[in-house]
């Protein structure tokens, strides 16, 4: 009897002995978590070399290092994509206004015949943004190119519709990491949560310092 009680006494000192170290070592590994960024999956992206609104050629190599956000619209939309820019401007201002600088976003035409560079850049300019040189608004492929890339990487539809035409597509904002991978996914259209995404992509910049 008298060895149990020793023993759990002895036990009891080795727990009161080792707690302050077990909790150390949980905050040294917290702070040793890069950036606090959860990504909701890891798709690649698939490599690509489009034109751009100043008609200069935009690859996904050119992309690697930067963290962007991307969008599909086209300039002939006239139901969700005006508020899509709207909304993706909006959080362009939250950028600049929380000092977010290491960034780009890059909008895919999905009318890609129609919406050449000079069409793009004139649709850009009237959304009066923050900074044009952080956007990529890009055209320069087929149209089933980029219904494939849709598709493949950012698991969302781009539909042309002949019957009567237009061209039906996701709302969604992508955010892509330095690698080029599609990490995580918002709402581009309404509820957009714009604090979520800064804080998102601050946290993956701070991740790939």
């Amino acid at each position: 009897m008298m060895k149990l009680q020793t023993d759990s006494e002895g036990l009891l000192m080795v727990k009161k002995i080792l707690l302050p170290y077990t909790l150390l070592i949980v905050l040294l590994l917290s702070a040793c978590t890069p950036g606090g960024f959860k990504a909701d999956h890891k798709y690649k992206v698939e490599p690509f070399e489009f034109t751009n609104q100043q008609n200069k050629q935009v690859s996904l190599d050119d992309l690697k290092g930067t963290v962007w956000i991307s969008q599909f619209i086209f300039t002939n939309c006239t139901a969700a994509c005006p508020p899509m820019m709207a909304n993706m401007a909006k959080l362009q201002d939250l950028l600049v206004k929380e000092g977010i600088e290491d960034y780009k976003i890059v909008s895919f035409s999905i009318e890609p015949e129609a919406d050449t560079p000079e069409v793009l850049q004139e649709y850009l300019s009237a959304y009066d943004v923050a900074d044009e040189s952080k956007w990529e608004m890009l055209t320069g492929y087929s149209q089933k190119k980029i219904i494939d890339i849709a598709a493949k990487t950012f698991k969302t539809a781009v539909i042309d519709d002949p019957a009567n035409n237009t061209v039906l597509h996701g709302t969604s904002f992508s955010l892509v990491n330095q690698k080029g991978e599609f990490v995580k996914s918002y709402s581009g259209l309404s509820d957009v949560p714009y604090e979520e995404i800064a804080k998102d992509m601050k946290a993956l910049i701070k991740q790939g310092k």
